[in-house]
């Protein structure tokens, strides 16, 4: 596997690995692996003959105060996953590459970026689209991999790539979740013993309430129940537990649609997000 840091070495590599006619596939990523991105390069190796993948800890994305120099930094024993997996090139660009001096650029999605997230966290989309557009123009793929787990920012991507004329197929895959059904996160490694424990109350209240919500409850009064369940079970702060339509991401006061659960919420010093449809 290359590792590449530089933008011309970058486009010689691809060059090559164009040559042959060869379908690459980008998996972005920040690093900090576990096998939700593993199963995006196994997808990834599924639909193309070669694929990359990028780690950048995107500086853009964060805001004031969050967890941008704490982030989990191990491109090392990343990179041996991503060999060992079969992945073709590693994208690893240093700070200066995605953001040179006098950089003053920025894409920003809005309506779609409105609300769970992107209320929770202002900015942080703009600093996703900014930097997945030159992701895409830097390595020009043929299909780019994203984890539903994520699923506004996919949504915030697929937008962006059609409205900005992308052409290559942004494919989504279904998250992966511990046995106890706790969804992966590289943030999943902040938590103590106990922390871990007790976050498994977020998709256990998101099952049954999307359950009762597929079943005619009234959606306001599942919701609140379910806050009630998440603070009790040692949660400190709910940014969001809202139902979604399922395409538009628009906020639903009832279940006659295609829909999906949404969640943020805070344990210790961390912020899991999760997501689940209802049908």
């Amino acid at each position: 596997m290359q590792i590449v840091r530089q933008l011309d070495p970058l486009r010689d590599a691809l060059a090559e690995l164009r040559k042959p006619g060869l379908k690459i596939g980008l998996v972005p990523t920040m690093g900090a692996l576990h096998a939700g991105h593993m199963r995006l390069v196994e997808v990834a190796r599924e639909h193309c003959d070669a694929v990359v993948a990028s780690i950048f800890v995107n500086p853009t994305q964060f805001g004031e105060g969050e967890d941008l120099d704490a982030y989990p930094r191990q491109e090392a024993s990343d990179a041996a996953l991503l060999e060992a997996a079969g992945v073709e090139l590693l994208w690893a660009p240093t700070a200066d590459q995605m953001y040179p001096p006098g950089y003053a650029t920025s894409v920003s999605v809005s309506g779609i970026s409105d609300g769970l997230c992107g209320a929770a966290r202002p900015g942080h989309f703009d600093g996703v689209a900014t930097v997945v557009a030159k992701l895409f123009n830097q390595t020009r793929p043929d299909a780019a991999f994203f984890g539903e787990k994520d699923y506004q920012q996919l949504a915030v991507i697929r937008r962006m790539a059609r409205d900005l004329d992308f052409t290559h197929d942004i494919v989504g895959v279904p998250t992966v979740r511990d046995p106890d059904g706790l969804a992966l996160s590289s943030r999943n490694a902040y938590l103590t013993e106990q922390q871990r424990a007790d976050a498994v109350a977020l998709p256990e209240t998101m099952r049954e309430a999307a359950g009762a919500i597929a079943a005619g409850g009234d959606v306001a009064t599942i919701l609140a129940e379910g806050r009630a369940r998440i603070l009790a079970a040692g949660f400190h702060k709910i940014d969001y537990l809202e139902l979604r339509d399922a395409d538009t991401l628009l906020a639903l006061d009832k279940f006659n649609q295609p829909a999906r659960l949404f969640a943020a919420a805070h344990i210790g010093r961390t912020r899991l997000i999760d997501n689940i449809p209802v049908s």
